[in-house]
């Protein structure tokens, strides 16, 4: 099975958006077809938005679809920024059901690091690498020497006595209307303490902040160095599709 293209589709609390990626490149083959995320963000609901997607592209093959939450063996059993009743549902079943496709869901941040290890910042990097996806939420990745820590989920430590991402997220800058100086102080408190945890060799900004890298990375100042993801919030449908590819090679 060649599998050289596969549609990647990337769900976020604001966005829902896919494309087709030629997984041996790294790179799209069609411009990105975005649908507002809808409220309530259910599973029906979303599943929805993925079937039209999919519909979009009159796409017929598999699809990988990352999803911000943990996930294990197609189960959500997180569900950040989204709805409670996505917890414990067979994502994998759910929209491959919908779509008519084969479907695989990997958590999202996961889906980015693996889209910038392979093709990105992090392409043939030895050591720890921490990425760090900033949006909604802050989503992060581990890996060591190219391999893969699923669903750690660090997003969510305890920062000033709460969840760090309400503190430091993209998110909470525009909700406190920081300037970007003033949110990299906070930004910076949270990669220390990633520091303190995961010791990273190199640490990689993701998600739709790395587009504004020369705004804040100036007024970091970590251990590690920092760099900003090259395939910007591209990474997330890249890494779907690769996941996505890398699943069907197991099953075939």
């Amino acid at each position: 099975m060649k599998l050289k293209k596969i549609l990647g589709i990337d769900i976020g609390g604001s966005g829902v958006k896919g494309a087709i990626v030629h997984t041996k490149k790294g790179k799209l083959k069609t411009k990105r077809y975005r649908i507002p995320t809808p409220q309530p963000a259910t599973p029906e609901a979303v599943a929805e938005v993925i079937k039209k997607i999919v519909d979009h592209f009159d796409w017929k093959g598999p699809v990988g679809v990352g999803f911000p939450g943990v996930i294990q063996q197609g189960f959500a059993r997180t569900a950040a920024n989204l709805d409670d009743s996505w917890i414990d549902v067979n994502l994998n079943k759910l929209f491959s059901k919908k779509t008519g496709c084969k479907v695989h869901v990997v958590n999202d941040a996961d889906a980015a690091g693996m889209g910038e290890m392979k093709f990105g910042s992090g392409k043939k990097f030895k050591g720890v690498a921490l990425l760090v996806t900033v949006g909604t939420g802050l989503g992060t990745v581990v890996f060591t020497n190219g391999k893969l820590m699923p669903n750690m989920e660090m997003g969510h430590i305890m920062l000033h006595g709460d969840d760090a991402e309400k503190y430091a997220s993209d998110a909470a800058r525009k909700a406190d209307d920081l300037s970007w100086e003033d949110w990299a102080l906070r930004f910076n408190e949270y990669l220390k303490r990633m520091e303190d945890l995961l010791w990273p060799d190199l640490i990689i900004i993701g998600g739709g902040a790395s587009k504004k890298d020369d705004k804040f990375v100036k007024h970091l100042d970590t251990r590690a160095k920092v760099v900003p993801a090259t395939l910007l919030n591209e990474a997330g449908i890249i890494g779907a599709a690769l996941t996505s590819r890398y699943y069907n090679k197991m099953e075939s």
